[in-house]
């Protein structure tokens, strides 16, 4: 296996992207997940260090003006998320495959920085009505949040073509076997 390779996992909120990352994960003890940067808040049992690095908007623009990023995007008005240089090189350092868990725009950046050393790979809900169903379940937005997510969403759809991989996660288990397979391909690829 070639070093430094990354796989990125993009998709709109609700398409299921940390199930399947949380599925791949434990299969690949060479992968080690990065932990994105965020502005904000932490969500339900998040801890900072461990889901994201939560800092204030404030933080994360002075971090950005020092060039501590591959990439970040701000999504909604102080809302920032980002991958930091300082992750990259930690993971690399182990020499292990780094697995990013990002939103579409940063998933098509990684992949611009990256290169042919990233499999980018693009997760959708088979439609936008179970999109909206998923995000209710979840129980974690308002129903503005909701809405605001779906609209985003929409938009979010438009990217897929600028990904290595598309994977529609209509039945889970299907989802878990083809992933397994493109990651394999990738891993197993020089």
């Amino acid at each position: 296996m070639s070093k430094n390779k990354v796989i990125i996992f993009s998709a709109p909120s609700g398409s299921g992207k940390s199930t399947i990352v949380g599925h791949i994960l434990p299969l690949h003890p060479e992968m080690e997940f990065s932990v994105s940067a965020t502005s904000r808040a932490p969500r339900g049992e998040e801890k900072d260090g461990v889901e994201y690095l939560f800092y204030t908007p404030e933080i994360f623009r002075l971090l950005v003006q020092e060039d501590k990023f591959v990439e970040h995007e701000e999504v909604y008005k102080d809302r920032f998320y980002g991958t930091l240089k300082s992750e990259v090189n930690r993971i690399w350092g182990k020499g292990h495959v780094i697995v990013f868990d990002v939103d579409v725009k940063g998933g098509v950046n990684l992949k611009k920085y990256f290169g042919d050393n990233a499999l980018s790979v693009f997760i959708q809900a088979p439609s936008v009505a179970v999109l909206r169903e998923r995000l209710i379940r979840r129980g974690t937005d308002s129903p503005e949040a909701i809405a605001e997510r779906v609209a985003k969403a929409e938009e979010e759809m438009t990217y897929a073509p600028k990904f290595d991989y598309v994977l529609v996660n209509d039945d889970l288990e299907t989802a878990f076997r083809e992933i397994e397979q493109v990651v394999d391909g990738f891993l197993q690829a020089d």
